[in-house]
């Protein structure tokens, strides 16, 4: 977990865009490259502007419009590509904080998940692809492996050409989706799951 993101140094954000895309990190000496596998989960958070309370009910901002737009340049363009899911988080009010917790779901979307695995497993396996995960495909297995209706395509289309998406973000959506379908069964990706999907991209205007 990397907590205020945007405050590492650049060079420590930009060494990420390797490992976020290839699973693995290259480290170059006099003899030499030597290739480490770095296959990982990144969590990261950012507030919303540098002293955090734009946005906030009740709380004034006290940022200038050209340090919040500084503030949030500071994540370039490849990474935000490279993160599959952006998603504000709300303040907890005061008294939510002492509120007891409701009983954990984390059993059975547990179980959802690991069911979810299994259709992506099978669904490669059947492919004669040598993956197991959504997060592993090519362009080329999307469009091989994939059966994504023109719906579909139209709306997906729509959205890259008003959100000027990239063609990683693109594939990324695509690879959402499907993982969105399998969490629910789905054998196709309905409009419902690319829709989702593309929520969780950030606004181009914002990075």
């Amino acid at each position: 977990m990397l907590d205020e993101f945007p405050e590492f140094e650049n060079k420590a954000i930009e060494s990420l865009r390797e490992p976020l895309e290839e699973r693995s990190v290259s480290v170059s000496r006099a003899r030499g490259t030597v290739k480490f596998p770095a296959h990982f989960i990144l969590v990261a958070a950012m507030n919303p502007c540098p002293c955090g309370n734009f946005g906030i009910k009740g709380k004034p901002c006290t940022c200038a419009p050209l340090q919040i737009e500084r503030y949030k340049r500071k994540i370039s363009g490849p990474i935000v590509d490279r993160i599959d899911i952006w998603t504000e988080v709300s303040k907890v009010d005061h008294e939510k904080l002492t509120e007891k917790a409701e009983q954990s779901e984390s059993i059975p979307a547990r179980e959802r998940i690991i069911k979810a695995r299994g259709l992506q497993a099978k669904r490669f396996r059947d492919a004669g692809r040598k993956i197991s995960t959504n997060s592993e495909m090519s362009a080329r297995d999307i469009s091989t492996v994939l059966k994504i209706s023109d719906e579909v395509k139209e709306i997906l289309n729509k959205s890259a050409r008003t959100l000027d998406l990239s063609a990683r973000s693109y594939h990324k959506i695509i690879k959402l989706a499907r993982t969105i379908a399998d969490l629910e069964s789905s054998l196709e990706i309905s409009p419902s799951h690319i829709l989702e999907a593309i929520s969780y991209r950030p606004k181009q205007a914002q990075y």
